[in-house]
Order: structure tokens, then C-alpha cells, then sequence
């Protein structure tokens, strides 16, 4: 009684603090009276590619082309996760978000709140995030983790972007969309509560601001007090995203977009796979909650803050000019201590580290955009210059700890700064690139053609404090990228398609002595796809289905030269798989979810040629299925949920260590009456104990059952 106690009095502070922080709130739609609703070209299309979707089937994008253009005329795979999407399946991050995508390893770590490290299309892609199409840069302690409530829409590219944002892996790319004003007065305000004594307060609300027709904005917020499945873990979050657009008239908008996140989250601490991933060997099993580091030592507290503006002006029907820019600051101070392998059969080894960050990244990217035609041929022409400058500031040691009992750990002991290792590293990377991309149909063929070069320089010193040592990096690289599609469009929704694109990554450092010095290349990618998409004409669904043959070479390995182990550009990886996706909303309020995707992959060159990328599974494959009932004795009543595999997938591109696959299953159900909607989210029912993954600090589980319930308030 008092643990229920206990959740009901946290659930009703959550609805309290977002109530207090939404003064008026209720009243906004009515205040100053009546608006003039402003027409806009997304009002006349039906669909905006960065705005809301009802459901979960988006048909138009941005990322995959910097135009607003149909899904099914990009001419590589591209999927959607909605904003009603991520609401249904109670999302509270964005790995959470891609577990039902094709493509796509989202938690190749294991539940870990500092940052989102997803895998695509066999190549991890955690420096290929971007937020509203600008790149999301990450340092030493992978320093980006973005809160999902503040997302309308999360898109994944699959396969090499270059051409259009500059260097990345070939992979793929995840871009974020942010929440932005509307037109139309709304809000939400809502409570949580959770498995680990997680409890939530959000609120989002928006609309014209009282009193004039030019602006509307919008106020989007969240506090989190949290935890997780290991003793002492925290995960803490404040959130508020403040956003106004200026629409003086039809031809102009100017959008100003800004965040301030703050966290305190700390990270889980690997275990000896001898006690999870050998168990049945050992006849041990560490329960889920082990902690073999010490919460009264490990701390985490990290600030991001944006802010940036979205400007577009249409000259014409056939010529319009956007220009978007950001600058975005991350603050962080970590400490933890980690796993660092068993000294005795009870007794493991432990390490200490500490690191003091700081990164500013200013970005801005112009284009312009004209549609005209040349005869038959119908042209959309795009040409644009981007500049990306990042400074970074950060102090990483590395001290000893005492050890621990891995089966009774005892926490709170003292832990005395003796640093063997420190780096002291200050330096700006800078990028301009300049692009070309033309979209010309004839018919109902449509060719997609772009070319972009890029200028990359790194001017960076890492001094390492310890030995009085200093490396200096002065590093300049360019190249050219691009992309060519053919696509057929018919009547019936059917888009067969094939494109070539190829992509670029600045690798710093460079080459030992012994080795004739010098930077090394950018590592480049290139990918053959060929697919098929089906929109269809006679119900809400989108379906795909595609296969490439993906390389990326010049990637660094290690070579013994001279009895000395050196970096070296001589590593290869070769890619090649399929993918099925489908959305759909199949009957009256049925939504539908379903991925297959097979990879196959190997490292073709290099020090570990023959075995396969770590973390990769040939296999994956997932399905939901969610059911909202409309009219009868049980309208309001929603009910559904979802399957999840994962194959079997190595450790390590050494391939150590065989993790076995696992099946997860999650539900779902809500009932909406009038203004208020209460739901419950339970994944992994079954309580699935398994390993997430494996690496050079000891194995992860994988999250236990969790259960999630909201109670939100409409307006």
C-alpha cells in the first residue's frame, strides 16, 4: 500500500509541475479572441515534411533530398518514425525510437542514457546523427543524447548521404526533427510513472500568439527523476525548447528554434562475461542489478544548449531560397569507474576515469531551390554551400581504483585520484562543402542526380599531461561525392528504383614514422541499391523493399611494422543485404509496423579480414500490430503490441566472443475519453534475461520487463 501510495503521489507532483509551469495555458486558444488562420503551401499538399502525420505513415521528406519530396522519389531507402509512433509505443529515448526500423541495430550497448549509439546497415552511426538537417557532433565521451518528447519525426537514410551533408560513414544517417509552431492552438500536458522509480512531468502546447496573425509559437518541456535496471544508476533529465516563427506574409517565414537540456546520467558498468554471457557455463549468473562500480563515486551531469533559425523566401512559384543555422554547446563532467577484467574467480579489477568536455559547433547551410522546365523535362534544381565549424575543449584521465567482490560489491569506499593517464586536447574542425542536385522527370521516369566536393581541415593538439608529450594535427582533406538515381513512378503507387551513391570520412591522425608519416586518407564508401516502394492509392501504407552491395575502404587497422603494432589504412569492409519495411494503417484505427532485414557483412581487408563487423547479426526482424477501437461498447479502448529479434552477433571485429539472439516481446494498451488518455506500455513481458553486448569493458544486459504508464491531458 505505501509503494502505491508512494507512485500516486509522485504521478499527481508530475501533473502539478507541468500545471504550474502552463499558467493560462487552458485558456490560450480563446485569448484576444479569434485568429485569422495564416495559409501556408503545407496546408495545400496535406502533408508537411518536417510538420505532424496522423498515424504512422509519413509520405514526404527532407532529409532525403533537402527538397520536400514524396518518400517513394528518393532514391535510397528512407523510413519514418512519427511522432505518433514514438507516443503509442511510450518512446523515452531515441534508441527506444529505432527498435522497430529496418536497417538498423539501435542498442548495440544495452540500455545506457548518456547517448544513442545505433548501427546501420552494418556501420555503427552514432557521428551520423543530425538535428533539423544540421550534424550533431560528438567528442571523446560520445557526448549527444537528444530528448525524444522534443522530436515531431525521426527519418533514417539509409546508405551513403555525403553528397547532400557532407562527410559521414556510408551506413546511413538518423535526422531529428524538432517540434515546431503551428498554426493551430493545442496543448498536452502529462505524467509518468515507470519501472526503476522513473517518473516523468511534460507538457507541449502552441499556437498563434494572442493578438496578431504574423507569429505562433511553441513550448515543449519535460522533467524526469529516474533510474534504471542497475543499483544506483541515474538518469535525470530537464528539458525545455521554447520556438517562434515569423510569417509576415505567404513568401517569408523565419523560424527560431532553441533547447537547454540538462542531465545527470550515469552509466552502467560491464560485467565479466564469465557470469552472463558463459553462465551455463559457470552456473553463475550476476542478477541485472549489479553494480561493480559505486554511485557514491560515478557522476555524470552534462548541459546542451541550441539555438538556430530556419529562413525561407519563395522569389516565385519556381524559386525559393532557405538558409538554416545553429549553434549548439555540450558541457560535461563524468566520472566513473569501469570493469577492467577478473583478477581472481569473486575478486575484478577496476579502473577509474574522469573527463572534463566542452564542444561548440556553429553550422550554417544555404541553398537555393528553383523548378522550371526544359522542353519535356521537368527540373527541381538545388544549389547550396554549407560551413560547419567545431571547437572542442576536453581533459580525459584514466586512475586506478581498488577492486571489487563481484558477487557482494561494496559501495561508498574511498576512491583517491592516482591518474596514470591524462590528454589534454584543444582543436577546431572545420567543413565547407558546396552541392549540386537536379531532380528531372519526364513522364513517369524521374532521374536524381547530385555532386557535391567538400573542404575538411583539422587543426588540433593533444598534450598528453603525464609524460610532457604533444601531437599536433594539422590536417586538410577534400574530395567529391555523389549520388545517382533512376526511379519509375506508376499510377498504381509502385516506385521501382536504382542508384549509385558514395560517401566520405576525414580519418585523423596520421601515419608512424616507420611507415613514412603523413595524414591518413578520408575513408571512403560507395553503395549499388536497388529497390522498390508502394504507396498505395486505395489505403494509408507504405511499403519497401531493397537490396545494395555497400564497400567502405581505407579504414584504419592494425599491423605490426618493425615488432611495433602501427595504424594503417589498409582495412576494408563489404556490406551487402536486404531490407522489407512496412506501414500501414490497415482498417479503421489498425496500425501496422514490419521489418525484415538481412546483412551480410564482413571485413574484406585489414587486420581481422574474413570475420564479421562487431555488433551486426545476419538477422533481424520485428513487428507491431496496435488496434484502437472507434465506435461500440468499447470505444476509447486501445490494445496491441510487438515482437523484436535479434540474431546472433560478435563482440568485436576480432569476433571473441558469439552473443546469442534473442526475442523480445513488448504490449501496449490505452483508453481515451474525452480530453484525457490513460495507456500502459510493458516491453520485454517475458522478462528476457539476455546479453546486449560485449566489449573490451566486460558485458551489458539487455533491459529487463519494464512497465510504463501515462496520463496526459488535451487541449
Amino acid at each position: 500500500m505505501s509503494t502505491t501510495k508512494t507512485v500516486l503521489e509522485r504521478l499527481a507532483c508530475g501533473v502539478a509541475l507541468t500545471c504550474l509551469l502552463l499558467p493560462g495555458a487552458a485558456t490560450a486558444q480563446t485569448a484576444g479572441g479569434e485568429l485569422a488562420p495564416i495559409s501556408v503551401e503545407a496546408d495545400r499538399v496535406g502533408e508537411s515534411p518536417t510538420g505532424s502525420v496522423q498515424g504512422f505513415v509519413a509520405t514526404r521528406t527532407e532529409t532525403g533530398s533537402k527538397t520536400d519530396t514524396p518518400i517513394r522519389e528518393i532514391p535510397q531507402s528512407i523510413s519514418v518514425v512519427t511522432r505518433d509512433q514514438m507516443d503509442q509505443r511510450a518512446v523515452t529515448s531515441v534508441t527506444e525510437a529505432l527498435t522497430y526500423s529496418a536497417g538498423v541495430v539501435a542498442a548495440p550497448f544495452g540500455f545506457d542514457p548518456r547517448f544513442d549509439s545505433p548501427i546501420i546497415r552494418g556501420f555503427p552511426s552514432a557521428n551520423s546523427q543530425y538535428l533539423n538537417g544540421l550534424k550533431l557532433m560528438r567528442g571523446t565521451g560520445d557526448t549527444t543524447s537528444i530528448e525524444p518528447w522534443g522530436l515531431e519525426r525521426i527519418e533514417v537514410l539509409r546508405g551513403p548521404s555525403s553528397v547532400l551533408y557532407g562527410q559521414g560513414n556510408p551506413g546511413g544517417m538518423v535526422n531529428l526533427v524538432s517540434k515546431r509552431p503551428t498554426w493551430t492552438s493545442f496543448g498536452t500536458v502529462q505524467a509518468e510513472g515507470g519501472s526503476y522509480d522513473r517518473y516523468t512531468g511534460a507538457f507541449d502546447f502552441g499556437g498563434p500568439v494572442p493578438g496578431t496573425s504574423e507569429f505562433a509559437y511553441r513550448l515543449t518541456g519535460l522533467a524526469r527523476d529516474g533510474s534504471g535496471q542497475t543499483d544506483g544508476l541515474r538518469d535525470d533529465r530537464l528539458y525545455i525548447a521554447p520556438a517562434v516563427t515569423w510569417r509576415p506574409n505567404a513568401q517569408t517565414s523565419l523560424t527560431v528554434l532553441a533547447n537547454l537540456q540538462y542531465d545527470r546520467a550515469s552509466s552502467p558498468v560491464g560485467l565479466p562475461a564469465a557470469y552472463t554471457l558463459y553462465s551455463n557455463r559457470t552456473g553463475i549468473t550476476l542478477p541485472r542489478s549489479t553494480n561493480l562500480g559505486d554511485p557514491s563515486f560515478d557522476d555524470s551531469t552534462r548541459t546542451l544548449a541550441s539555438i538556430g533559425y530556419e529562413f525561407e523566401h519563395r522569389f516565385n512559384d519556381g524559386l525559393k531560397f532557405q538558409q538554416n543555422a545553429r549553434y549548439l554547446w555540450i558541457g560535461w563532467d563524468y566520472q566513473n569507474l569501469y570493469f577492467n577484467g577478473l583478477t581472481g574467480p569473486d575478486t575484478a579489477a577496476r579502473g577509474a576515469s574522469y573527463n572534463d568536455e566542452s564542444y561548440g559547433t556553429f553550422t550554417i547551410d544555404n541553398h537555393l531551390e528553383a523548378k522550371f522546365a526544359t522542353g519535356a523535362l521537368a527540373h527541381t534544381v538545388l544549389l547550396g554551400v554549407d560551413v560547419r565549424r567545431h571547437t572542442l575543449d576536453t581533459l580525459a584521465e584514466f586512475g586506478t581504483a581498488p577492486s571489487v567482490n563481484v558477487f557482494a560489491p561494496v559501495h561508498g569506499v574511498q576512491i583517491n585520484k592516482n591518474v596514470w593517464y591524462a590528454a589534454k586536447t584543444d582543436g577546431t574542425l572545420t567543413q565547407t562543402g558546396v552541392y549540386a542536385q537536379d531532380q528531372i522527370k519526364l513522364d513517369k521516369w524521374l532521374l536524381t542526380l547530385g555532386l557535391r566536393h567538400d573542404w575538411a581541415s583539422t587543426d588540433q593538439t593533444t598534450r598528453y599531461v603525464l609524460g610532457g608529450t604533444s601531437i599536433t594535427q594539422d590536417q586538410n582533406d577534400r574530395a567529391f561525392t555523389g549520388r545517382a538515381g533512376l526511379t519509375y513512378l506508376f499510377d498504381n503507387g509502385l516506385a521501382p528504383y536504382v542508384s549509385y551513391a558514395t560517401s566520405f570520412e576525414p580519418v585523423i591522425g596520421n601515419y608512424a614514422p616507420a611507415l613514412g608519416g603523413g595524414a591518413f586518407k578520408p575513408s571512403e564508401g560507395e553503395q549499388w541499391e536497388a529497390g522498390v516502394k508502394y504507396q498505395p492509392t486505395w489505403f494509408k501504407g507504405f511499403f519497401t523493399a531493397a537490396v545494395y552491395d555497400l564497400t567502405q575502404t581505407n579504414v584504419l587497422t592494425s599491423e605490426l611494422v618493425g615488432g611495433v603494432s602501427q595504424s594503417v589504412q589498409t582495412g576494408e569492409v563489404h556490406v551487402k543485404g536486404v531490407e522489407i519495411s512496412g506501414l500501414a494503417n490497415l482498417t479503421e484505427g489498425l496500425d501496422l509496423i514490419a521489418n525484415y532485414t538481412y546483412t551480410d557483412a564482413e571485413i574484406t581487408a585489414g587486420q581481422n579480414a574474413g570475420k564479421r563487423p562487431a555488433n551486426v547479426p545476419e538477422n533481424a526482424a520485428n513487428l507491431w500490430l496496435f488496434q484502437n477501437i472507434k465506435t461500440g461498447l468499447l470505444a476509447g479502448f486501445g490494445f496491441g503490441g510487438g515482437i523484436r529479434y535479434v540474431g546472433s552477433r560478435y563482440d568485436l571485429d576480432a569476433n571473441t566472443n558469439l552473443l546469442p539472439s534473442n526475442i523480445l516481446f513488448d504490449a501496449a494498451a490505452s483508453y481515451t475519453t474525452g480530453r484525457y488518455k490513460l495507456s500502459l506500455n510493458i516491453n520485454n513481458i517475458a522478462d528476457e534475461k539476455y546479453v546486449s553486448g560485449c566489449g573490451f569493458f566486460g558485458c551489458y544486459w539487455g533491459n529487463g520487463r519494464t512497465v510504463t504508464g501515462r496520463v496526459a491531458y488535451t487541449w
